[in-house]
């Protein structure tokens, strides 16, 4: 059995005397202990929602979520508030991507720490302040005993990124969800923090998922990748498999668009046409068709289906042929 079961996931936002939106529309998919999972796209494609469903934080009014959210053969989706905070913390943990507004301004870093392993692990809050003194010097933030007492403005972005680390891991998740991590972070910091989260999760039953849109993450880290445009998957492959061969034409173009180490001095870099808001409905036809290069005439008017293709999915009528994608993406 995986570790969690995504069926049919979809969120509706609805406010009074405007259009309802779908921001996320039927996404399945599976995560096993220990692996580490992709979902990749374009800001606003559906990432962040698709993990607040998950962790249940969407607003009780205005957002209608439905499908399944099984974790461990029990249906998240199904629980009720209090349950859904004893399950929040002790067995699912979330990095959120703004560490500055995600932590509390007001209250020492070390409290944030303490608190959830005095709430989920019965912890006094001496134990507590020993174990989050650990914690920290853990996730790599140097002199843990004089950072518990400092607010997070006192503190670098990296510093409050790893402080957010230690706070989901703290009671030893089996899932993790890092929902782009490395925003607004140097290249060092970024790299550091990547190293950090693959080591936590090496050798153990943890399960990550990581939401990005920046494939070089993806590259380095996960074993199995999901793209999403407009809400959906269109594309779902194993790492080397979708590096080596892309088949959708916006798999296609999110790697075409990468700098390449290899490319002639002055070689221009070739961008996904148009933006995410250049869509047309799931239900008129494919929603990248306005900005995808292979678009037929069918692509407008009947919707694609996720069907089987190789080893992983494909939501496309007319595919990148594997010998361009080798031939164009190979490096990337």
């Amino acid at each position: 059995m995986a570790l969690l079961e995504v069926r049919d996931l979809s969120v509706v936002f609805k406010r009074r005397g405007e259009k309802a939106f779908t921001a996320v529309d039927g996404v399945s998919f599976d995560v096993e202990p220990g692996q580490t999972v992709g979902l990749v796209g374009e800001s606003g494609c559906g990432k962040s929602v698709t993990s607040l469903a998950i962790m249940g934080l969407l607003p009780a009014r205005g957002a209608q979520v439905t499908g399944s959210v099984k974790f461990e053969g029990e249906d998240l989706l199904s629980l009720s508030d209090k349950e859904m905070r004893d399950r929040r913390g002790r067995e699912l943990g979330m990095v959120f991507q703004d560490p500055l507004s995600s932590l509390n301004p007001v209250i020492p870093i070390g409290l944030q720490v303490t608190e959830v392993l005095e709430r989920h692990r019965g912890m006094t809050r001496k134990a507590a302040t020993a174990e989050a003194i650990t914690l920290l010097n853990k996730v790599g933030i140097p002199d843990p005993a004089r950072r518990i007492s400092e607010y997070p403005h006192q503190i670098s972005g990296g510093m409050r990124q790893r402080a957010l680390i230690a706070i989901a891991l703290a009671c030893r998740p089996r899932l993790l969800i890092a929902d782009e991590p490395t925003t607004a972070l140097d290249v060092t910091i970024q790299a550091q923090i990547l190293n950090l989260l693959s080591e936590l999760v090496a050798g153990t039953d943890t399960a990550l998922i990581m939401i990005t849109h920046d494939l070089g993450v993806v590259a380095g880290l996960c074993d199995q990748v999901n793209v999403m445009y407009g809400g959906r998957i269109v594309e779902r492959a194993e790492r080397h498999e979708l590096f080596a061969r892309s088949r959708h034409p916006y798999t296609h173009g999110l790697l075409a668009s990468i700098p390449r180490l290899d490319a002639p001095r002055g070689e221009k870099l070739v961008p996904i046409k148009g933006s995410v808001a250049d869509n047309i409905p799931w239900t008129g036809g494919c929603a990248f068709a306005p900005r995808c290069p292979n678009a037929l005439d069918v692509c407008r008017q009947e919707s694609p289906e996720l069907v089987p293709d190789g080893g992983g999915m494909l939501r496309c009528h007319n595919p990148v042929e594997p010998a361009a994608a080798v031939k164009e993406g190979a490096g990337a």
